[in-house]
This record gives C-alpha cells, sequence and structure tokens, in this order.
C-alpha cells in the first residue's frame, strides 16, 4: 500500500468535501488538484465514490427533515408539497444532464481555462448579486414556492459547466428569486439530495466492472471517509457565515483563483 496515495487520496477528499456545498465549485478544484498532486483516476471512479460521501453527509445532517417527510407523506400535505418541490426543481438538471452529460464530461471537463473563466464570471455574478438582489421574501427554504424552487432548478443547469459550482449556481438562483442568504444556501443543500445522488448513480451505471480494482479499494476509502467528515463539518458553519457575512467573500475568490488558473496555464504550470 503507498502511504504517498493513500495521503493524495485523503487531501483529495478533504477538499471534495470542504468545496462540494461552498459556491467555488467542488469539481473544478477536485480536476485541478489532481492535476496539481499528480494523481491518476482511471474512468473517474474515485472522483465519483468520493462525491458519495458529500451526499450522505447532507444527509446525514438533515436525517430529521429527511425522515419527517418520509413519515409524512401519506397524512402531511406539507411534506408532500415538500417532495413536489425537490422532484421538480431537479427535473431541469436531470434532463439537462441526460442530453448534454457527455459533451460536458469530454469536452468542457478538460478545458482549464473554461473553468478558469468560469471561476472568475461566477464570481462577478455573485457580487453583483449581493449588491443589487431583491429584497428577500422567503425566509425558510422548505417554505419556498413551487414556482420559485423551479426557476432554481432551471439555473441549477448552468452548473453543468465546470467552475460553475452547483452550488453557486441554485444560490444565486435562489437569491435573485426573493429568497433570503440562509434560505438559498440550504434550499441548495435540499436540492443537491436528489441531484447528486441522481449523478451519481448515473455515473457508477456508466462504470465498468474493471474501474474498481482491488488495490485501489483503500485509497477510495480514504477518500470516501474524509469527504464525508470535511462535509459534516463545513455545512453548518457556512449557514452561520452567510447569514452574517454573506457571500462575497466566495465571489472575491473565485475570482483570484481564477486569475491564478489562467496565470498557470500561461506559464506552463498545468
Amino acid at each position: 500500500m503507498d502511504i504517498v496515495t493513500l495521503a493524495k487520496a485523503a487531501l483529495l477528499g478533504v477538499v471534495q468535501g470542504l468545496t462540494e456545498f461552498l459556491p467555488i465549485s467542488s469539481t473544478a478544484h477536485l480536476l485541478i488538484g489532481e492535476d496539481l498532486l499528480g494523481y491518476e483516476d482511471p474512468g473517474g471512479v474515485f472522483t465519483v465514490m468520493i462525491q458519495l460521501g458529500s451526499i450522505l453527509a447532507v444527509m446525514w445532517l438533515y436525517r430529521s427533515k429527511i425522515l419527517e417527510v418520509i413519515v409524512g407523506l401519506p397524512t402531511k400535505p406539507e411534506a408532500r408539497r415538500f417532495a413536489l418541490m425537490l422532484i421538480l426543481a431537479f427535473l431541469p438538471a436531470m434532463l439537462a444532464g441526460f442530453f448534454l452529460g457527455d459533451f460536458v464530461r469530454f469536452v468542457l471537463y478538460e478545458s482549464l481555462q473554461v473553468m478558469a473563466y468560469a471561476f472568475i464570471l461566477g464570481g462577478v455574478v455573485m457580487l453583483a448579486i449581493e449588491r443589487w438582489r431583491p429584497t428577500p421574501v422567503v425566509m425558510h427554504a422548505d417554505q419556498t414556492p413551487i414556482w420559485r424552487a423551479i426557476g432554481v432548478g432551471i439555473v441549477q443547469c448552468v452548473a453543468l459547466i465546470p467552475g460553475v459550482s452547483r452550488s453557486g449556481a441554485t444560490i444565486v438562483g435562489g437569491l435573485l428569486l426573493g429568497l433570503d442568504r440562509r434560505a438559498a444556501a440550504e434550499f441548495s443543500f435540499f436540492l443537491a439530495m436528489p441531484t447528486m445522488t441522481a449523478a451519481f448513480a448515473y455515473d457508477l451505471v456508466r462504470m465498468q466492472t474493471s474501474a474498481f480494482p482491488a488495490e485501489r479499494i483503500a485509497e477510495i476509502a480514504v477518500g470516501f471517509v474524509m469527504a464525508f467528515i470535511a462535509a459534516a463539518l463545513v455545512v453548518k458553519p457556512f449557514l452561520d457565515f452567510v447569514t452574517r457575512v454573506g457571500f462575497a467573500p466566495f465571489a472575491w475568490y473565485r475570482i483570484a483563483l481564477g486569475v491564478l488558473v489562467i496565470a498557470g496555464l500561461s506559464f506552463g504550470l498545468f
């Protein structure tokens, strides 16, 4: 067992867990991290499996809400409305992923330049929304009107472009559609559950059995556990932070990182 490879897997797991629910694009951070560390991920199996760790972390954090909805579906109108809200918000990304997934995976994911410009543009948009967003009318994510939820789901489709960030797109969409900061972030977490689960299942089905060689089980397990822990630790502090401060620090981080990646490409560092 190669301790260096395990250390790289652990670090990438932390990166995945910390960035999955922040509006800074976990996919782009993973791809850049793998490139900088020289980590090989044939078939993308490592990336797919550690994303499951992040999914399970947010489900664990919201386990009471999930259980409440599941148990209440037969009898409680609010539980059925919550489930319908998420299903309708999820559908646009499902359709976009089905028709555009191969183009995104085999063309856009290969371009660090696309990611860099997406970082910068996303940061500028986030700063603009923070400055000129409409007055919030939705203070609780689970009370988001259906039409607003569908609007957020449509905006989520933009996150197919690596570097945009799924959470960033849904948060910006939420802010534009009248959710306050905390509600927009929390709605992004709720919507992540069906979206990321479906993406994981789709990627898993496409993989071949040969993508899971026995010698990689340890590094996948390490990355999975670290992604779970990091995601579980970051969600609540993130909610508290954006409630107090807002999203501008993440926007400036995106812009700075995009500029650094462009500079790195110019000097042949990637």
